[in-house]
């Protein structure tokens, strides 16, 4: 792998990637005729501080260098000079398509020949075959991804300073986010506004003549569907029941089949990661990231143990087909190898991988798991069994259904059982809790289906049966099921929104603008969220909806077929959105103040919504003349418990709250105590960092003093005035015995600042590879915090 400034392609076939865990694995591969660099993403972008599209000339879009690749790119044109040809093995997708362009655009100067190459898994037959293989870079990909991006600029940069003015500077407004939102804002003001409706059921404990016991639901009165609302009616049914006697009406047996299910998609596996294993989409796609570009495996070395991660097909190839219905026989018997019949492409599938599965079914998860983190190994064993599953044969099931009736035929009470026959791919993927989740079209209702019972084995029609108890149960009707990340991708999905590269960085960025949060795995927007939608609805209705959002995921698709072209799809969007700008800046529509009443001081504006960052109030419209404010509420969330123990006073508890620089963890005594603690953009705690050692040493530059630091490579020297002044002092220039006396002062500073172990309240250490989100979700099992609110006082023990 060549990511230093001594790499050398001289003679050598040049190929770049995107991450240096994937060069180290290829290039194992490759051997010592190519020369494998990592790009580490992308080195060009648009510009971060303007929309970097020229309106006059077709929208063609301006890029430049990312700040801080300057020197990658440098290093990227030496080696291509050197090279006798450049392969571009960027990842195979649209996004990837479009960073092969940018890097072959700047080793052009080296006119050398430049190919493309596609891994859809990092093997040795995969990369092989590849290299044998190569293409042109595909344009139309390109034009794909740089429409998709264009038209979130467009959003981003004309939408965004429309709600700087009506509502205040520094929000944001995103193509597909903005919609997202909707759908969770909808989804609240539908949970907010329901009635739950009362309903009581009633179940009875028979007794057979054999002695054996079961229980049956009461199905219908008088041959209709039992509709009983109120404690009266469920009383007098039941004082009906007791007086009755009841055997046994009918027995109806059936096997039914359940199908295998097909290999993961991307949307499929985050939703199936997050209901199994709590994952958020993001750990899910970063976690697979991993096992796709390759995980140390002992004597192996780095080996890709997934296919590509990023796909919407249910398609395995058959040579993947094979190796699993061979391992099936092998491990199962042929009864299990099925025909991968349940293998199937909707009309929005591109198609342009195989779904997601192991590389090699006969590297198990049980032999892998000495050399994968805890959550490496989960996701693995999930796709592993997944994969194997959906080339095995269907279920076999026993459904029968039991009917239960009085002498008089007036109350019928009905009991299910089910016995499985053949248990097919079962054996290997058994949770029937999530296959019904994929199974369900809505997103609405939570799983409430009425469980199976353990029914008799010895029971004929006509034998009598004895009622022994009768319990009546009351319920209330529930109000639709708030989005889990799960939830939220399977809607999208559904729809048609967004793409397998786009899912995971939707919930990150309305939690990271503060527009939703995540409490139990539920997704509630937060009052800000609330507001930000309903004006971005009320005054572009067109452009934030389902539909629209949809179709512009059809034009992409388009123009990736060459069927559409970047220019037109853009026009077509922009236009419209420029004309509903010019009439909606000057006068913007404010739902939020529709009924607003007249000012009680001056008698001539209206008291209209007002926002603030720290949350909104009624203020005058006739300001500045006239001043009048009134209070309603803040938006500013409130801090959560997390079951974290202050690390400096041991006696307050650290809580979860937001800054001007996102979320961080201060502790319940402040400001008694002042300790804090930051997290990373992944949400996870980051430990306390000693503080620097300030020496009388001046700084080269700027005269001040020097810091003392700690580092990977051992002590530096680096200017107190950072970042002001980036003046530094070469360690191993100073005098041996400046050095020796500043050695031995850093050991006394380091003793004077021990690392900190951070524990919870009940005393065991926090796993620091867990998110914050992950902790307050786990203190709440263990009861550490309370369940119930999330925010009460820890259970300290």
């Amino acid at each position: 792998m060549a990511t230093s400034a001594k790499a050398s392609a001289k003679n050598k076939t040049l190929i770049v990637v995107e991450s240096p865990s994937k060069a180290k694995t290829i290039n194992k591969y490759l051997g010592k005729d190519y020369e494998v660099f990592a790009s580490v993403g992308h080195i060009k972008d648009l510009p971060k501080k303007e929309i970097g599209l020229d309106f006059d000339n077709h929208y063609e879009p301006r890029y430049e260098v990312i700040s801080g690749k300057e020197k990658v790119v440098r290093q990227l044109r030496k080696l291509a000079a050197e090279s006798s040809g450049i392969m571009i093995a960027t990842d195979p997708d649209r996004e990837g398509e479009a960073i092969a362009w940018h890097i072959a655009n700047e080793v052009e100067s080296a006119n050398k020949p430049v190919h493309r190459v596609l891994f859809n898994e990092i093997t040795r037959n995969a990369i092989l075959d590849a290299v044998k293989e190569p293409r042109q870079i595909d344009y139309r990909l390109v034009r794909s991804q740089q429409t998709r991006q264009g038209l979130d600029k467009i959003v981003g940069y004309k939408i965004s300073p429309f709600l700087w003015n009506v509502v205040f500077r520094g929000l944001s407004a995103g193509r597909v986010q903005s919609v997202a939102l909707r759908l969770i804002c909808e989804r609240e003001e539908e949970i907010l506004g329901f009635e739950p409706k009362e309903y009581w059921t009633l179940k009875a404990d028979f007794t057979t003549t054999a002695g054996e016991k079961f229980t049956a639901r009461l199905a219908k009165i008088d041959n209709k569907d039992v509709e009983i609302g109120t404690q009266q009616e469920a009383e007098a049914a039941a004082e009906a029941i007791l007086s009755k006697t009841y055997s046994v009406m009918d027995i109806s047996s059936r096997v039914q089949q359940r199908r295998q299910p097909t290999a993961f998609t991307t949307s499929l596996l985050q939703q199936a990661a997050s209901n199994q294993l709590g994952f958020g989409s993001k750990k899910t796609m970063r976690t697979a990231q991993q096992l796709y570009e390759g995980i140390e495996i002992g004597s192996e070395g780095a080996t890709g143990l997934i296919t590509y991660m990023r796909t919407d097909s249910t398609r395995i190839g058959k040579e993947a087909a094979d190796e699993a219905r061979e391992f099936i026989n092998r491990e199962f018997g042929s009864d299990y190898a099925g025909s991968g019949g349940s293998d199937k492409k909707s009309k929005k599938t591109q198609d342009a991988h195989e779904a997601i599965r192991p590389t090699s079914v006969g590297k198990t998860p049980e032999a892998l798991k000495p050399y994968l983190t805890s959550d490496q190994y989960k996701l693995y064993d999930l796709i592993w069994k997944r994969f194997i599953a959906s080339r095995m044969t269907p279920a076999k099931i026993e459904q029968t259904r039991v009917d239960i009736t009085d002498n008089d035929a007036r109350f019928l009470f009905r009991a299910n059982g089910s016995k499985i026959m053949f248990p097919g791919f079962l054996k290997v993927y058994g949770d029937q809790k999530e296959l019904d989740y994929e199974a369900r079209k809505s997103t609405k209702e939570e799983d409430e289906q009425e469980q199976d019972v353990r029914l008799p084995k010895e029971l004929a029609p006509n034998e009598h049966l004895n009622l022994q108890e009768l319990d009546r149960k009351q319920s209330f009707s529930r109000p639709p099921a708030r989005y889990t990340e799960a939830s939220l991708v399977k809607e999208l999905d559904n729809y048609g929104i967004g793409r397998p590269s786009t899912y995971a960085s939707i919930f990150s960025t309305l939690q990271d603008r503060r527009y939703v949060e995540l409490q139990k795995r539920k997704i509630l927007p937060t009052e800000l969220g609330m507001d930000v939608s309903k004006i971005l609805v009320a005054n572009f209705p067109d452009l934030f909806n389902v539909e629209f959002t949809a179709k512009m995921e059809d034009e992409l698709d388009k123009v990736a077929a060459g069927k559409d072209e970047y220019e037109q799809v853009l026009e077509s969007f922009y236009r419209p959105l420029e004309a509903t700008l010019s009439d909606r800046r000057n006068n913007p529509f404010v739902p939020q103040n529709k009924e607003a009443e007249v000012c009680p001081k001056c008698g001539k504006g209206r008291m209209v919504v007002k926002w603030t960052t720290s949350g909104k109030f009624l203020g005058c419209s006739n300001y500045p003349a006239c001043r009048n404010i009134k209070p309603i509420s803040s938006s500013k969330p409130k801090a959560r418990e997390t079951g974290i123990a202050c690390p400096i006073c041991n006696d307050g508890r650290m809580l979860l709250r937001n800054g001007r620089f996102g979320p961080f963890l201060a502790c319940s005594n402040y400001p008694k105590c002042d300790s804090l603690l930051n997290l990373d953009k992944n949400r996870k705690i980051q430990p306390p960092k000693t503080p620097p050692l300030e020496t009388d040493l001046p700084c080269p530059k700027c005269g001040a003093p020097l810091y003392l630091r700690t580092g990977k490579r051992g002590l530096w020297l680096g200017c107190s005035k950072f970042p002001k002044c980036r003046g530094r002092q070469a360690w191993g220039q100073l005098d041996p015995e400046i050095r020796n006396h500043w050695e031995e002062v850093m050991r006394q500073h380091l003793a004077a600042f021990p690392d900190i172990t951070i524990k919870m309240v009940d005393g065991t250490l926090l796993d620091m590879q867990m998110s914050v989100d992950d902790i307050i979700l786990l203190s709440e099992e263990r009861g550490l915090i309370s369940a119930e609110t999330g925010e009460e006082a820890a259970i300290t023990k």
